[in-house]
């Protein structure tokens, strides 16, 4: 047994990776905590000894003489259960220095069991994937043996081995996507810039292309959208807008509006606001449907995007410097005089130019100029929130006679 126990630790080590010296001293301490247990847990002059040319255990008591008896058979039974053991931890930690270094990256596995709405997912060679149901694009549901793809974003070591926390709501997973399916990202010719997500419904991704040959839109797409379409199949039918990243942020919050069309863009560096103007056909394009398109642009480029309507911006704007709050009376005489008569006129005017006008000082003009945005933004929302009667349904109404007003023959 003891040549046989030599030869297993040899195996091991070789195998598992696992120095001799390591099981070697784990079964010296099981075999002093078991004579402990027999003689007396008091006792700590406990020591044992191994013979590496024979595989020998030997077990010496607190006054030197060695401890006869079960031992031997004690020794085999313990050096199985330490090495069983001592190869469990292994291969746990085998698992976790595997995963630890995959943080980001996305894992293939397949579902295996569900517990308390947790998916667990089979990751192979005894790694097991954590998918919470928070992790999930709504709609998404799965069966045991569905395969999946997940992005890994921790892995934690406890008790009972590697935690690898996974999910498929994380922007990362669009753009691990993307690395993945176009050679031109991979080669570090195209470069993502940015993504922004809604997990499920929209994602936009800007991309960018360090080769003015290389068109970074349509590697993205790919040969008759190909690529792209392998990337919306694995996210459920997730829509996808790729756009072009631009280092001229009037550019870049177009793009990131697309498809709507773009009138004109008035930025603000200082609070990193973009106030938008599209036409009226194109207002709800921009905006998206509640409000998604908007949102998932100003996500991307990282600016508070501001969108009006141009038309209704340019009625607003004809508005008499009368109707703005927060301006006396002489000072309105003073603008009126000096040509400054619409709300219009004092929103495209600075504080210098404002300074100019007879009887307004610096801290006049910043007042004037603060009551013009706010009372032009109101006005604006105000614009925004009466949504226009659909002409249809009035028809429709007109039309339905009411039962209460039926006579009856």
């Amino acid at each position: 047994m003891n040549q046989e126990l030599l030869t297993i630790l040899d195996s091991i080590e070789r195998d598992k990776g696992i120095k001799k010296e390591i099981l070697i001293r784990a079964i010296e301490s099981a075999l002093i905590s078991a004579a402990r247990k027999k003689i007396g847990k008091h006792i700590m002059d406990i020591k044992v000894e191994f013979d590496p040319q024979t595989g020998e255990f030997k077990v010496f008591g607190p006054e030197g003489g060695e401890l006869s008896g079960d031992f031997g058979r004690i020794s085999a039974q313990t050096a199985k259960q330490v090495i069983i053991q001592k190869i469990r931890e292994a291969e746990r930690d085998v698992v976790f220095e595997e995963y630890q270094h995959k943080v980001h990256d996305i894992a293939s596995g397949s579902v295996h069991r569900f517990d308390k709405g947790v998916i667990i997912v089979d990751l192979g060679r005894g790694a097991e994937g954590i998918l919470p149901k928070r992790a999930l694009p709504p709609g998404e549901e799965y069966r045991q043996g569905d395969r999946i793809k997940a992005l890994i974003m921790e892995v934690k070591r406890t008790a009972k081995g590697p935690e690898i926390l996974l999910s498929r709501t994380d922007s990362g997973l669009v753009k691990r996507l993307f690395e993945l399916e176009v050679p031109e990202i991979y080669e570090g010719i195209v470069e993502i810039k940015f993504v922004s997500r809604e997990a499920g419904e929209r994602s936009k991704i800007a991309v960018y292309s360090k080769d003015e040959k290389v068109d970074p839109v349509g590697a993205c797409v790919g040969m008759m959208g190909q690529r792209v379409k392998s990337i919306v199949r694995e996210l459920g039918g997730e829509k996808i807008d790729i756009i072009r990243w631009s280092a001229i942020i009037q550019e870049f919050i177009s793009q990131s509006l697309s498809p709507a069309e773009i009138s004109s863009i008035k930025i603000d560096e200082s609070a990193k606001r973009a106030e938008v103007l599209v036409a009226d056909d194109q207002l709800s394009l921009a905006i998206g449907k509640r409000g998604q398109n908007v949102r998932l642009a100003a996500k991307l480029t990282g600016w508070n995007i501001d969108i009006r309507s141009k038309v209704e911006k340019e009625k607003l704007e004809k508005i008499s410097i009368d109707k703005i709050e927060g301006i006396g009376p002489k000072t309105k005489k003073s603008l009126t005089k000096a040509g400054f008569k619409t709300l219009g006129s004092l929103s495209k005017v600075d504080l210098k130019a404002l300074t100019k006008v007879d009887g307004v000082g610096k801290k006049t003009a910043e007042k004037v100029l603060s009551s013009v945005k706010e009372t032009l933004d109101k006005k604006l929302n105000e614009a925004k929130d009466k949504k226009p009667l659909d002409k249809k349904k009035i028809k429709e109404t007109k039309d339905k006679k009411p039962k209460e007003v039926k006579k009856k023959k």
